[in-house]
């Protein structure tokens, strides 16, 4: 199944680009307006210090599957449940589904799942203001690994393949490989480019890689349901 949700991962940060916009285009924006030019050229500053912000976010993004794939390894192991990675992976099937539904724009209800990290990411977000003004790509790296953290429906469903994969090594992977699909997304956003966005807004893109995803989650049910029998 891991080959499956590490390539569903991808499809959900490339194709989320929408929501990627609406929850952090304006984060990134805010943070390449104010990129200092030290003598280079405007575009190899604001690549030097994209770079920075998304190699940061990404690493947070695999440090948070690794952890809750090995602490579900951990627990299975501790407590002996031979089963318990069945039904994780039901639950994963089920968040892919409501997943693709959410890119295809047939069902939103996905957003919600954002409120359970805004207790979180009220605790994080004052650590923003130790590396403003950004001047160095350091810094860059560092507030990218905090932001990393923002809340976001699209991260929380992707980690649940991640729990599902009952391994750290595995549940790393599959964040990295979300990680990976957000970037033309933010890129486009550091860099003031419109063409992606409007291509992932056409709805014949949005229902292909919805339903795309939704038969991911429908191959993992199948898979998990011939495990239960």
């Amino acid at each position: 199944m891991i080959e499956y949700n590490v390539g569903g991962a991808f499809i959900v940060g490339l194709m989320g680009a929408a929501h990627c916009f609406g929850m952090c285009g304006g984060l990134i924006g805010a943070f390449s307006a104010n990129i200092p030019t030290n003598g280079q050229t405007r575009l190899g500053t604001q690549l030097t210090f994209l770079c920075g912000y998304n190699f940061g976010r990404i690493f947070s993004y695999t440090v948070a599957g690794a952890i809750v794939g090995g602490s579900v390894s951990a627990l299975g192991h501790l407590f002996d449940v031979d089963s318990y990675l069945i039904f994780l992976r039901i639950f994963a099937g089920t968040m892919m589904i409501l997943t693709g539904l959410y890119i295809a724009q047939i069902w939103f209800g996905i957003v919600h799942i954002e409120k359970v990290g805004k207790v979180l990411w009220r605790y994080l977000q004052p650590l923003t203001r130790k590396f403003i003004p950004i001047i160095h790509p350091f810094q860059a790296v560092m507030a990218g690994m905090v932001w990393g953290w923002l809340p976001c429906g699209l991260v929380y469903s992707t980690l649940t393949w991640s729990v599902a994969s009952g391994s750290a090594l595995q549940g790393g992977l599959i964040m990295f490989a979300f990680g990976l699909g957000t970037l033309p997304a933010l890129f486009a956003a550091g860099l003031a480019a419109k063409t992606l966005a409007q291509w992932v807004q056409k709805r014949a893109v949005r229902l292909f890689s919805g339903g795309l995803l939704v038969l991911f989650g429908l191959q993992t049910l199948y898979i998990a349901f011939n495990q239960l029998t």
